[in-house]
């Protein structure tokens, strides 16, 4: 596997990673890469932050507007971003990155566990008791 795809694929990278990645690396603020797309800032912030994705004709208006594919923008495969320059700190931000990202999927994970325990105690609460 390549450098590229090891620094931005879907294990190292998410699409709001790649989507920020690209519009840094093309020079642009949130603002004006929101405005060219024709979206509230607080959309393109939520397709950054991983909390929603775009609609299958924004992403391909923000992969031409960002010089990438639309598969890269998704998976990191296909026409993209060169990795950052690779100096001693990049392995050690790798390295807290996943953790974060491990992190992250074990709360995800945590939350729906929480959720379908709450469901049963509910279901359990709503039962009358046996006299």
């Amino acid at each position: 596997m390549d450098d590229v795809q090891d620094w931005y694929s879907a294990d190292a990278a998410t699409f709001g990673d790649r989507v920020a990645g690209a519009r840094e690396q093309a020079g642009m603020s949130q603002k004006q890469l929101a405005k060219r797309l024709g979206v509230r800032l607080a959309t393109l912030k939520s397709w950054e932050d991983d909390l929603s994705e775009p609609r299958a004709n924004r992403l391909s208006m923000m992969a031409g507007l960002l010089n990438v594919s639309m598969m890269w923008l998704i998976n990191g495969e296909g026409e993209g971003l060169d990795p950052p320059v690779d100096d001693p700190a990049s392995s050690d931000l790798r390295e807290i990155l996943t953790e974060v990202r491990d992190m992250r999927a074990d709360m995800l994970s945590r939350a729906e566990q929480l959720g379908r325990l709450e469901k049963k105690l509910r279901a359990v609460m709503q039962t009358p008791a046996d006299v």
